[in-house]
């Protein structure tokens, strides 16, 4: 299973993923550009001493993570406000690479028309979207959950 970010805009959040998929035994891909130094202070922090535990890959632009994708054969899978498939009722394949957009701006039109599949969370009438890190922990939760939890020993 692998945690795309798309862009990243926040330290702390991408922080929080990376050491989410840390725990999970996911690996990590940063599409750049982020919106801030990866070696900031506050993303360190919030990734804590989880960052050297976890597969982090780092792709210059979203060209060369489409390259990298499609020579290894990974199917894409968004997380967004844009879907009708709830990602309870998405089936999940170990392989996945499970796309979390910008927290200020989601992704592209082009980035969505990339994706295999889109999966969404649903809520409330009124509401826009939940805090990045929380949706990404829902989705990749329930996949890592689908898949027998692989890896994970307790």
């Amino acid at each position: 299973m692998r945690l795309v970010l798309y862009q990243p805009d926040i330290p702390q959040n991408t922080g929080t993923m990376v050491r989410l998929a840390a725990c999970l035994g996911a690996a990590v891909d940063i599409v750049e550009p982020a919106g801030f130094d990866v070696s900031d202070r506050n993303f360190r922090r919030a990734g804590m001493d989880y960052l050297d535990r976890v597969e982090i890959v780092r792709h210059r632009s979203w060209d060369a993570f489409q390259d990298w994708r499609r020579e290894a054969g990974v199917r894409l899978v968004l997380a967004t406000t844009h879907a009708e498939i709830r990602y309870t009722d998405f089936a999940f394949a170990p392989g996945d690479a499970i796309l979390m957009g910008r927290e200020s701006a989601g992704v592209p039109d082009a980035v969505h028309a990339a994706a295999e599949a889109r999966v969404t969370i649903p809520m409330r009438a009124g509401f826009r979207s939940l805090n990045v890190a929380v949706a990404a922990a829902m989705v990749l939760g329930e996949a890592c959950r689908q898949a027998g939890w692989a890896g994970i020993d307790r």
